[in-house]
């Protein structure tokens, strides 16, 4: 331990110490959400300004630790990027000033990490362990695999006393870290959303088809949680998610969640981040039952999909008569991210038993007060899900099943889940268009 210590205190910098050894040029990589380094985000931030680093490079997703990275005065003078927004760094994206990078979650480490060579990573980590390695915990997403690259990376940790310590693949020895900046910060908490009229709507139809002893992946937002809701009934549920959210912790501590019959990794919770309350990264915590691990490992579809019925639950923003999906722009103008939507898509149709779950709204009101169709002819915008990767797409008013079918099958199908004031109008333009 003596020899960690003392090598810890030779790497022990400032934060403006640590970010004086990234280089114009770098390219840097940042975690998710409460992954990213706060104070030595700020630190670069204050660095940049200085209009000096034009050839810097920074990628993010979820970005709510660094809001100072996605300002206009600070985003103009460097390469910021970020493949899932949040209201930090939409505007600076819908301006070009940012760069929207969209990203599939287990493709990062290779596209990112090995493709384009970024070579700097900064992270969030947890106190250092009695063995000299710290945790990246509830956030080893990709910044942790494209840290242990073979090709040289510059590792900067910020070491956070109220980070948790996680199980798992995501641990950084402090032989391998260039930098460490000490902080101490709470981390951003979520209150679960509370799911709306529709929501329970939506979710009584996907809960229906959830059998016992599935394998969940939830996503974020009021439907995912609302099905969470509705399978208090359900036995031996188990869990292999890219996110730990809210609901599964509730079906845990009400005897749902047992992971004994999951096929993969029988008895563990896998995933590669958590989002939610205090309360739940204090479930999280240095909990045995629960291992963290890299997105190339979580959302891999053919590894996921090791686990039998394994059901997939997303939402998405707006989809076509074909099966077409959008999920993280509206229009051509992005607002989200992809995530591990496809990933999963995919894993689920490897898994034995295995069900993937699209969900949306029927329609949505414009700033006008004028109603609109979320399911329309064709989609208009960047589309996200293929339409021959669609499985299920469910709203307030059914369900539908695509897989296989023939167009005039999925228009029927479609037309029957839409609001019924729109009805008529998808099946004259199905016919102008020449589906049916």
């Amino acid at each position: 331990m003596i020899r960690w210590q003392d090598m810890y205190k030779g790497k022990l910098k400032t934060p403006q110490e640590a970010v004086q050894l990234i280089n114009n040029g770098d390219r840097i990589v940042a975690p998710l959400g409460n992954g990213a380094p706060r104070v030595i985000g700020a630190a670069l931030g204050e660095m940049i300004k200085q209009g000096s680093y034009p050839q810097l490079r920074y990628l993010c997703g979820l970005n709510l630790n660094c809001p100072g990275l996605a300002k206009p005065e600070v985003t103009a003078n460097f390469h910021y990027e970020d493949g899932y927004l949040t209201p930090f760094s939409r505007s600076v994206i819908a301006d070009a000033v940012g760069e929207y990078q969209p990203m599939k979650l287990s493709d990062l480490p290779r596209t990112i990490g090995e493709e384009r060579d970024f070579n700097v990573v900064i992270c969030t980590v947890a106190p250092m362990d009695q063995h000299g390695f710290f945790s990246t915990g509830i956030f080893p997403d990709y910044a942790f695999p494209i840290a242990m690259q073979d090709s040289p990376k510059k590792i900067i940790v910020e070491v956070n006393d109220k980070y948790p310590r996680t199980y798992g693949y995501n641990h950084i020895h402090i032989s391998e870290v260039d930098a460490i900046v000490e902080s101490s910060w709470n981390l951003i908490a979520l209150p679960p959303d509370q799911p709306s009229e529709q929501d329970k709507l939506i979710a009584e139809y996907i809960a229906e088809q959830i059998p016992d002893g599935a394998c969940l992946q939830l996503g974020i937002g009021g439907i995912p949680n609302a099905v969470g809701q509705l399978l208090e009934n359900k036995c031996d549920l188990a869990v292999h998610s890219e996110m730990i959210c809210e609901a599964m912790m509730d079906l845990y501590y009400k005897g749902v969640i047992t992971s004994k019959k999951k096929s993969f990794m029988p008895g563990k919770w896998v995933a590669t981040f958590v989002l939610g309350s205090q309360q739940l990264y204090d479930f999280v915590a240095e909990n045995p039952m629960i291992e963290m691990h890299p997105t190339d490992f979580v959302n891999n579809p053919r590894i996921a999909g090791l686990n039998d019925k394994l059901m997939s639950i997303n939402t998405i923003m707006e989809v076509d008569l074909g099966g077409q999906c959008i999920s993280e722009s509206i229009g051509y103008s992005p607002y989200s991210g992809l995530g591990g939507q496809e990933d999963f898509l995919q894993a689920s149709w490897y898994s034995k038993g295995g069900k993937a779950f699209l969900a949306t709204y029927s329609t949505y009101t414009d700033k006008e007060g004028k109603l609109h169709s979320k399911i329309v002819p064709t989609v208009n915008g960047f589309v996200a899900i293929s339409r021959w990767n669609t499985q299920y797409v469910v709203t307030e008013h059914g369900i539908a099943y695509l897989k296989g079918k023939t167009m005039k099958d999925r228009v029927r199908e479609m037309i029957n889940i839409a609001h019924p004031d729109f009805r008529d109008w998808l099946k004259s333009e199905a016919v102008r268009l020449k589906f049916i």
